[in-house]
């Protein structure tokens, strides 16, 4: 299992106020199958996460945004929460990072509110995703078909619906980065 994803780079793109389990989760389970993960950050530094219902952890940044290309990375994972992908989705930065890796059929995983930013990123439609139930207006919205299941992987695509369901999105995401 640890050697798995060796030599594999995995962009996890975030700004202050992720879902922190919806980072670490993620980040630990691509180390353990090989993997380099990398926070990804349009913030200088450090980025901040959220536990629940108040401020969670201080992370260093890896990578910032400004200087991070697809082409250096296999994967992206999209941690949700409510403030980050809203950060995200009004950043064109961001946007043009997420509808690379898309368009190059590199995997894209977003969990939570994490779909936020796919839709922004223009790359919903006609795809079958699953979200945190409250966004599932916007996604269907912006032309997704979308169900309340645990893991759906639809075109490369890797979408959970909260964080019950990382086991299933860690294992899914693993799974098609060493299928690739």
């Amino acid at each position: 299992m640890t050697e798995q994803l060796q030599g594999k780079r995995v962009a996890l793109l975030v700004a202050d106020g992720f879902e922190q389990v919806e980072l670490t989760e993620p980040k630990k389970a691509l180390e353990q199958a090989g993997a380099e993960a990398l926070i990804v950050s349009p913030a200088d530094g450090k980025v901040k996460g959220w536990q629940h219902t108040e401020w969670g952890d201080t992370f260093e940044v890896d990578q910032s945004l400004e200087f991070a290309g697809e082409g250096e990375y296999d994967a992206l994972v999209l941690p949700g929460g409510v403030m980050n992908p809203d950060q995200l989705r009004r950043n064109e930065r961001a946007l043009a990072f997420v509808k690379a890796f898309v368009d190059h059929d590199k995997p894209v995983a977003a969990i939570c509110h994490g779909g936020w930013t796919l839709i922004d990123a223009g790359v919903v439609e006609g795809r079958r995703l699953t979200s945190y139930p409250s966004i599932q207006t916007d996604l269907k919205n912006a032309g997704a078909d979308w169900v309340d299941e645990e893991v759906v992987i639809d075109r490369g695509l890797i979408t959970s619906r909260n964080p019950n369901d990382l086991p299933a999105f860690n294992a899914a995401l693993i799974e098609k980065m060493a299928q690739d």
